[in-house]
């Protein structure tokens, strides 16, 4: 049974539930998002449980700095994403996609390796374990709309505005 430890971010836009295994970065979403948390954790681990830990300082301090407008403070942020071989491909290619631009899903497919696997990559974008320090929401319709966030349009238009992408 794998051993996780948790803790909650209060960000400007919700609760944030932060989870490390062996001491990486391996889960951060919403706490609202509970139901997608554990399916992503079951498919990931099988078995768990979930400890409340005061180790996240760091993490914490990122998070500060990002929401107070840093454009670096995910780097070097140790995270263990799990997934195969084509999501952590795609994962990859999210975090290069620079703060205030936005991408489409069949340019992320593209860049993924594959332009055809366009529901692939966005599959794989939804499955995101680590968003904001992966950024999912960089990712928006061909058409510029603003598709799917796990986390809610609203705070995906948020987090688009606040990197200035809107």
């Amino acid at each position: 049974m794998k051993t996780l430890e948790s803790s909650v971010y209060p960000s400007p836009i919700g609760n944030i539930q932060l989870l490390t295994a062996d001491g990486k970065l391996c889960y951060l979403d919403f706490a609202d998002n509970e139901l997608r948390m554990h399916q992503l954790l079951k498919r990931r681990f099988g078995e768990y449980r979930i400890f409340q830990s005061s180790k996240h300082k760091q993490v914490h301090k990122r998070l500060d700095r990002y929401f107070a407008g840093d454009t670096d403070a995910f780097e070097q942020l140790e995270v263990d994403t799990g997934g195969t071989p084509f999501q952590r491909k795609v994962w990859l290619t999210l975090q290069k996609i620079p703060r205030g631009k936005t991408l489409d899903y069949s340019t992320l497919a593209k860049r993924a390796g594959n332009e055809k696997a366009v529901r692939a990559a966005a599959s794989s974008n939804a499955r995101n374990p680590v968003s904001i320090v992966i950024p999912c929401h960089r990712v928006i319709g061909k058409d510029g709309s603003l598709r799917g966030y796990a986390g809610g349009e609203y705070r995906k238009q948020w987090l688009l505005e606040h990197e200035g992408a809107l």
